[in-house]
């Protein structure tokens, strides 16, 4: 039997009926990865061996090299988008006939420590397969894995993902924090108050805005909208990476974080844009725990400097010469957008297994939308259940609802047929984008979790003309 006939058959045995036949498609990459595979089951045991040793020795000289294995994964998403109403369609609507598409996601994950302070992480990512209808139409498209790449090509091979330094320095006093093996974390046990710098490529969203029940597309919520705040337009290339420096000061029950990034040379552009003075995306975000185990509360302010377009000078050019807008038209470097969010986590019962979450969004929406996804106005609330409550301790269930806005000069822009990066159905009766997503997490012994995932989208691509949408979505995950 094949690897692509055996995931057919997983999928077929977890009831997916379509979306086995989509799976049954496979992966041409999936014989390349076997020796990725068999190069990590070799590795990784002695480097966890090494590792469980390493935090206990954490107080090593400072001359003192020491390197980890800190994980491998594979991920695939098959998703099932059925067909829908659509009295029309543009350039960058939602496929009204459906669409079968398959995501495929291979990362090895490295890391070491140079002394008691200074570590350095490289990741090694390899993503390929596409979204359902190439990833365009939503304000939220449907899979975390294909982070963009869908409207720009990129080619389907490996890219080093994360390549960067972090320095912390320990400020005093008597806690200590034990820092399990994790991507981009050693196993190390660091003071309780500290201060870390870091620098180099790596994603923002690593950060800033993370969620213990909605931040992972592999794990999680695969919608866009429910693994970040939507209307975050951080800085990133097509990917979700940048260039940039970040210091976080960490107390027991609050902590400071600020980051500069670089921006993309132009909308879900991949190559970086290094004049630094109008080209950054600058963060700052406030974390407060009042307890080890209670509610998490996380506020956040971005502004961006890029070379966006103006919606209101593309509206009226398009009003003075007759043609639909085209906001790329007057990109200009230096233009600004700003915005703010919250993010909330609050842990129920299970040792914070089961837990409710929460997060709002907004942007000021006057330049253009230019990396993540076109959202202005971002609300999304959702609850993370254990399955210890029906004899499956370490499986999980996932609900999230999420409400979509824009600015009155986007709605306008796009209802005079212009384009963004995502968005073009040629004309719009506006509606908030509304979208619903449930999951179940299946752990199948120490290694492998399979997920079977419904969205159901509402106003797809804020128009109230078309849709609903219905995506079916079937995820397997196997990591070390």
């Amino acid at each position: 039997m094949t690897s692509s006939q055996a995931l057919a058959k997983a999928a077929a045995a977890t009831g997916g009926t379509r979306l086995a036949l989509l799976v049954r498609g496979g992966p041409r990459g999936l014989g390349g990865l076997a020796f990725l595979v068999a190069v990590s089951g070799a590795t990784l045991p002695r480097a966890l061996h090494a590792q469980d040793t390493g935090a206990a020795t954490s107080s090593a000289g400072p001359g003192r090299w020491q390197a980890w294995v800190l994980g491998a994964q594979i991920n695939y998403i098959a998703q099932d988008l059925l067909p829908l109403r659509s009295p029309y369609s543009g350039s960058n609507s939602l496929w009204p006939y459906g669409d079968r598409e398959m995501s495929q996601a291979y990362g090895v994950y490295v890391g070491g420590r140079i002394g008691t302070r200074l570590q350095a992480y490289l990741d090694v990512e390899w993503i390929a397969g596409t979204g359902i209808s190439n990833t365009t139409g939503l304000g939220g498209p449907t899979d975390g894995d294909v982070l963009r790449q869908g409207s720009v090509d990129l080619p389907k091979t490996p890219y080093v993902a994360r390549a960067f330094l972090r320095y912390v320095v320990p400020l005093g006093g008597p806690g200590l924090d034990t820092l399990a093996a994790a991507p981009d974390q050693g196993p190390l046990v660091a003071s309780s108050r500290r201060l870390e710098l870091t620098a180099g490529k790596l994603a923002v969203t690593d950060l800033i805005d993370v969620n213990r029940y909605a931040g992972s597309t592999r794990l999680q919520f695969a919608n866009w909208a429910l693994f970040q705040n939507s209307a975050w337009d951080y800085a990133a290339d097509t990917r979700g990476y940048s260039v940039g420096v970040a210091a976080a000061w960490i107390e027991r029950r609050w902590s400071l974080r600020a980051a500069s990034f670089l921006m993309p040379t132009f909308a879900n552009g991949n190559i970086l844009d290094w004049d630094v003075a109008h080209a950054r995306g600058d963060e700052v975000e406030v974390t407060l725990g009042p307890t080890n185990a209670g509610t998490v509360v996380r506020v956040m302010g971005f502004l961006n400097h890029g070379r966006m377009g103006r919606y209101a000078a593309a509206i009226l050019a398009a009003q003075q010469t007759g043609q639909p807008p085209d906001i790329v038209k007057d990109d200009a470097p230096g233009r600004t957008k700003y915005g703010v969010g919250v993010n909330l986590e609050h842990p129920l019962a299970d040792s914070g297994r089961t837990g409710l979450f929460a997060r709002l969004g907004w942007s000021d929406g006057k330049n253009e939308d230019f990396v993540f996804t076109e959202v202005e106005r971002h609300a999304s609330v959702g609850i993370q259940i254990c399955g210890a409550r029906w004899w499956r301790g370490l499986d999980v269930l996932g609900i999230a609802l999420v409400d979509h806005g824009l600015s009155n000069e986007h709605r306008e822009y796009l209802a005079l047929g212009g384009s963004g990066f995502l968005l073009g159905d040629g004309r719009l009766t506006y509606g908030h984008e509304r979208i619903l997503e449930a999951y179940y997490r299946v752990q199948l012994g120490k290694y492998v979790q399979v997920s079977p995932d419904l969205q159901q989208i509402w106003n797809p691509g804020y128009n109230r003309d078309r849709g609903p949408a219905t995506v079916l979505g079937l995820r397997l995950n196997v990591r070390y």
